[in-house]
């Protein structure tokens, strides 16, 4: 996966073969903000622009900028696996809650 983070906002990062350029959009959120750019160096400092011109027009406009994921995550699960979850976690000297986030870390390839 192909991301880039800036100011607690992350772009997924794709190639346009066709015009031989880098696309970027902003995840996690639902207004559409996007970028490019024909290096690396310009698609971060494209990035960059696009995040501080985002939250430069919010301001202005009086319209709140929509926050990226907030690291809350609700999860319901089987009893079962709470219990196995929390008995590894203790026997690693973790709490469940980091215990969970090394594991989705990993998972996510972050």
């Amino acid at each position: 996966m192909n991301i880039m983070k800036y100011k607690d906002y992350i772009a997924r990062i794709e190639y346009d073969e066709e015009d031989r350029i880098f696309v970027g959009h902003l995840e996690g959120i639902k207004d559409i903000v996007g970028f490019h750019g024909s290096t690396v160096d310009e698609l971060e400092n494209a990035f960059h622009e696009s995040v501080d011109n985002y939250l430069a027009i919010s301001e202005e406009t009086g319209r709140p900028a929509q926050k990226p994921y907030s690291g809350d995550l609700m999860l319901r699960i089987n009893p079962e696996v709470h219990a196995a979850v929390a008995a590894v976690s203790q026997v690693q000297g973790k709490s469940i809650n980091q215990w969970v986030s090394e594991v989705l870390e990993k998972a996510a390839h972050i």
